[in-house]
C-alpha cells in the first residue's frame, strides 16, 4: 500500500510541481515536458489501483496538470528567462523517452479495455444494492493482474490458468472510499465485507468450499488455498468461480441446482486475498485435481466487459448504471 501511495500520489504531485515551478527553459523542452507529464498522468489513470487514493484522484490530477501547463507556459514567456543549456537538452531527452513509454503503456491499457475475440460468457453482475469498483479486469496485464496466470512457462500458474480473465470487485461509498481508514486490519471496516453474493447464472454447483478463516488484512492464506471459501458453478458448457467468501457464509451444496440471482454466500477475505473483495471468473472445465486449470473465458456482465477502474451502480433489481453514484 505504501508503494501504491508513492506511485499514485507522490509521483504525480512531484511531476506537477516540477512542471509548475521548474519548467524546462526552451520551447522544445517545455513542450516535451508538458506532453510527457500529461501522458504519464494518463498512463497512471488507466492502470492505477484506485483504492487509496480513490477513483476521482487521477481526474483531479489532470485538472491540476492543465493549470500547471498554462502557468509554466506563461512563465516561459516572461522576461529574464535564461537560455537552455546542455543540461536542459538532456532533460528534454529524458522527458521524450518517458513520454514514449507512457504513451505505449496507455495504448496497451486502452487496448485492454476491449474483450478478446472468440467466445465469451454472458453473466449477470453478482452484487446488488450499491456502487462497485473493478480493481482487476480487462484483456491486458496492465489492467488485469490475473493474466499472468496465462504464462505457460510458469508451472506454478498451471493449476489456476482458468482465472486469466477474472475480475476483482470492491464496494465504495459516495466519495469513493472502500474502507474506514487506509488499510484497516479489521475486515468489518471494509464496505464490501459481508455483502451478499448472487449467482451470476443458472446451473449446478460443482464445488462449495467453506471453513477457511478470514485473514486480517493484509495477511493472506497459503498458496494451496488460493480461492479460500469459494463456489464453482456449471453454467451450460462453462464453469464459473466466485471466490474469497466469508467463513461459514456459503449457502449452497455440491450438486444443488441453482438459479441466477440466488444467494450463494457473502463476501469475505479468505484465501490469498489482501483485503475483502469478490473474485469471479469463467473458464472451460478443468480437471478433478485442478478444477481451475481450464481455459479462461472472458465474461460480459449485463452486456459489459468490465475493466480495472470501471465503476457501476447496481440497484436491488440488478439494473446496472455505469459510472453513476447513488
Amino acid at each position: 500500500m505504501r508503494a501504491l501511495f508513492v506511485l499514485q500520489v507522490v509521483v504525480p504531485l512531484a511531476l506537477l510541481l516540477w512542471l509548475a515551478f521548474a519548467p524546462a527553459r526552451s520551447r522544445t523542452g517545455l513542450t516535451t515536458q508538458i506532453a510527457a507529464t500529461g501522458l504519464a498522468l494518463i498512463a497512471m489513470a488507466l492502470t492505477g489501483l484506485w483504492l487509496v487514493p480513490p477513483w476521482w484522484w487521477p481526474r483531479l490530477c489532470l485538472v491540476l496538470f492543465a493549470i500547471a501547463a498554462v502557468w509554466a507556459w506563461r512563465r516561459r514567456r516572461g522576461p529574464g528567462v535564461p537560455r537552455a543549456g546542455r543540461s536542459q537538452w538532456f532533460l528534454t531527452a529524458v522527458f521524450l523517452s518517458c513520454g514514449m513509454i507512457a504513451a505505449w503503456v496507455s495504448f496497451a491499457a486502452i487496448r485492454g479495455r476491449q474483450p478478446p475475440p472468440g467466445a465469451h460468457a454472458d453473466l449477470e453482475f453478482p452484487l446488488r444494492g450499491g456502487t462497485f469498483l473493478v480493481v482487476n479486469g480487462g484483456s491486458d496485464v496492465r489492467v488485469n493482474a490475473h493474466l499472468k496466470t496465462r504464462d505457460s512457462t510458469q508451472q506454478r500458474f498451471a493449476r489456476w490458468r482458468g482465472n486469466g480473465y477474472a475480475i476483482d470487485v470492491v464496494a465504495i461509498d459516495r466519495v469513493g472510499r472502500r474502507a474506514r481508514g487506509l488499510l484497516p486490519a479489521d475486515n468489518r471496516a471494509y464496505r464490501i465485507f459481508g455483502w451478499p453474493v448472487l449467482a451470476p447464472c443458472s446451473g449446478r454447483v460443482i464445488l462449495a468450499v467453506d471453513g477457511r478463516r478470514d485473514q486480517p488484512p493484509p495477511q493472506v492464506d497459503d498458496r494451496d488455498h488460493l480461492a479460500g471459501n469459494h463456489v464453482l458453478l456449471e453454467c451450460g458448457d462453462l464453469h464459473v468461480v466466485l471466490a474469497h467468501f466469508r467463513r461459514a457464509s456459503v449457502r449452497v451444496r455440491e450438486g444443488e441446482q441453482i438459479r441466477a440471482g440466488q444467494v450463494l454466500g457473502n463476501v469475505g477475505n479468505s484465501g490469498v486475498s489482501n483485503e475483502p473483495h469478490l473474485h469471479l471468473h469463467a473458464q472451460r472445465p478443468g480437471t478433478a485435481n485442478a478444477p481451475m486449470a481450464g481455459e479462461p473465458v472472458p465474461a460480459l456482465f449485463n452486456g459489459r466487459f468490465l475493466v480495472r477502474g470501471d465503476r457501476l451502480t447496481v440497484d436491488q433489481r440488478g439494473d446496472a448504471h455505469p459510472g453513476r453514484l447513488p
